[in-house]
């Protein structure tokens, strides 16, 4: 009788360690990708070789990046630099999660910034 009553509530903990474990994980994904297409904006100032490297970065991720999600700030990095201007890549992804007990799923934001030119 004991046993009828504990196992929903330890299925409900396992369930939520995994999802937490996999939001844990994307979010990770997600701040990588957006590191390495921060670098590649500043460095080549190319906004589509950006975008290029956040989906390559990311290849684990169900579903894919698109580039919708995928925001530059300013979408190109002066010529001459006058100042400390910086680049801002911002991806928010809607991850959606294992099950549908917890809802339908989170808004994960993954952010880099570098200063443009390197």
């Amino acid at each position: 009788m004991e046993f009828a009553l504990i196992v929903p509530l330890l299925i409900v903990l396992v369930l939520g360690i995994a999802e937490f474990g996999r939001a844990f994980q994307v979010q990770g994904t997600l701040s990588a990708a957006a590191r390495e297409g921060v670098r590649i904006m500043a460095l080549q100032n190319d906004p589509a070789a950006a975008r290029t490297a956040v989906r390559n970065a990311a290849t684990s991720l169900k579903p894919a990046i698109t580039d919708a999600e995928i925001a530059i700030s300013p979408a190109t990095c002066p010529a001459v630099q006058t100042g400390s201007i910086s680049v801002r890549l911002t991806i928010s992804y809607p991850m959606p999660f294992l099950t549908s007990f917890f809802g339908s799923g989170l808004n994960l934001t993954g952010t880099g910034v570098m200063r443009c030119n390197g």
